[in-house]
């Protein structure tokens, strides 16, 4: 199990064990994470479940891919360089610890 850290705007942390080969947004869902929605369940249609990535953590899940998930953010409020969609990081064993912060509108 890979540990995702979920911290909201008013510094809540919540930190979920999630299986290798889903979603964060996936793993956020299932575990009653406020303010991520998904939606669209992963389809990157909605933006319901934007995260900005920490800046130590950015290297390793890559920033926004283009195309498809570029073109959602552009739909979310307050994107910044390290925006992403949750549905679009998949959990895997180096994202042991990733630590991801929720948007204050989706508070």
């Amino acid at each position: 199990m890979t540990l995702i850290k979920y911290i909201d705007a008013n510094g809540t942390e919540y930190a979920v064990e999630a299986a290798p080969g889903i979603s964060v947004m996936e793993a956020a869902v299932k575990n009653g994470v406020p303010g991520i929605d998904g939606d669209c369940g992963g389809a990157a249609a909605c933006a319901t479940c934007h995260v900005y990535v920490d800046p130590e953590w950015i290297g390793t899940t890559g920033p926004a891919a283009e195309g498809l998930e570029q073109s959602m953010l552009e739909f979310a409020e307050d994107v910044t360089d390290q925006s992403r969609l949750a549905c679009q990081i998949i959990v895997a064993d180096n994202l042991d610890g990733l630590v991801l912060k929720l948007p204050e509108k989706q508070h």
